[in-house]
């Protein structure tokens, strides 16, 4: 399992496997305990998330398009102008989350739990919402 004192390296070789160098690798976070981690602008498109606890990580403006975050812990995360587009986020736990003009347009938050987020500017279009929280 993945932890905070993996993290550059992780973010390093994603960089070389979005850049098609083969000495890259996606990032495999899931399950990864990034508790408060700061990954403000990180480009983690396509990167594997799930279930990971990323409760109150800095995720603003980062790049997390087609992402999987299925069942990942985003409870008070800070996602203020995050790309989520096509991002997978069914079951996730977005719990007074700040999702302030992030684009999740074509995403699946099926199932999601989202009490308390905050969407205002949120691009929500395309986006499957089916039996997510929103109280």
């Amino acid at each position: 399992m993945t932890d905070m004192h993996d993290l550059p390296d992780v973010l390093r070789l994603h960089r070389l496997w979005l850049d098609g160098d083969l000495a890259g690798c996606r990032a495999d976070l899931s399950g990864a305990n990034l508790i408060g981690a700061d990954l403000y602008g990180a480009n983690l498109e396509g990167a594997d998330l799930y279930g990971a606890n990323l409760t109150g990580a800095d995720l603003s403006k980062a790049n997390l398009t087609r992402a999987n975050l299925t069942r990942a812990n985003l409870t008070r995360a800070n996602l203020c102008g995050a790309y989520l587009a096509g991002a997978r986020l069914s079951w996730a736990f977005l719990s007074r989350a700040t999702l302030a003009g992030a684009n999740l347009e074509g995403a699946n938050l099926s199932r999601a739990f989202l009490p308390k987020a905050n969407l205002i500017g949120a691009d929500l279009s395309g986006a499957n919402l089916e039996g997510a929280n929103l109280t």
